[in-house]
């Protein structure tokens, strides 16, 4: 069940559109604010607030990379796995992460800290290869600066 302040969130973004259908991105990134991913039982509650299907709400969830339908830890890697970064050694830095982490794709550390997940392109192809941690974009990543990063975040 969607809490009274996301519920109001919402309604508020709905205003700015002439259908409340067109809020639904909006909707799934306010309840991922404040919850950290988007449940089923969310869908559904966003679904009946915008007067759309579940399916369609669900469409546009798992459509977009950065809305996350299962829980996730407190810091999100994104590792750009495009052409331009494969051909700049992506497989190498996805390995020494995996290694370091104990996580492959898809995967979160034991201790809630780290979920690992790969992303098609993160439009930094002439600085590849290139990662996100959270929404921190870093470039030209090294095994090295990969260590330094990960102690960063908490």
């Amino acid at each position: 069940m969607l809490s009274e302040e996301e519920i109001k969130e919402i309604q508020e973004e709905i205003k700015q559109y002439p259908y409340p259908a067109v809020a639904c991105i909006d909707a799934l990134k306010i309840v991922q604010h404040h919850r950290g991913w988007v449940s089923d039982e969310s869908v559904k509650d966003i679904a009946q607030l915008l007067s759309i299907s579940n399916e369609e709400v669900d469409g546009v969830a798992t459509f977009y990379s950065r809305i996350y339908r299962k829980p996730v830890g407190r810091n999100v890697i994104l590792i750009c796995d495009s052409v331009s970064c494969m051909i700049m050694g992506y497989e190498s830095l996805y390995e020494h992460i995996s290694k370091k982490l104990g996580i492959r794709f898809g995967g979160t550390t034991s201790d809630g800290r780290f979920t690992l997940l790969p992303n098609s392109c993160l439009g930094d192809c002439d600085n590849a290869p290139a990662l996100m941690i959270n929404n921190d974009h870093f470039n030209k990543i090294t095994a090295e600066k990969i260590d330094e990063l990960l102690k960063r975040y908490k």
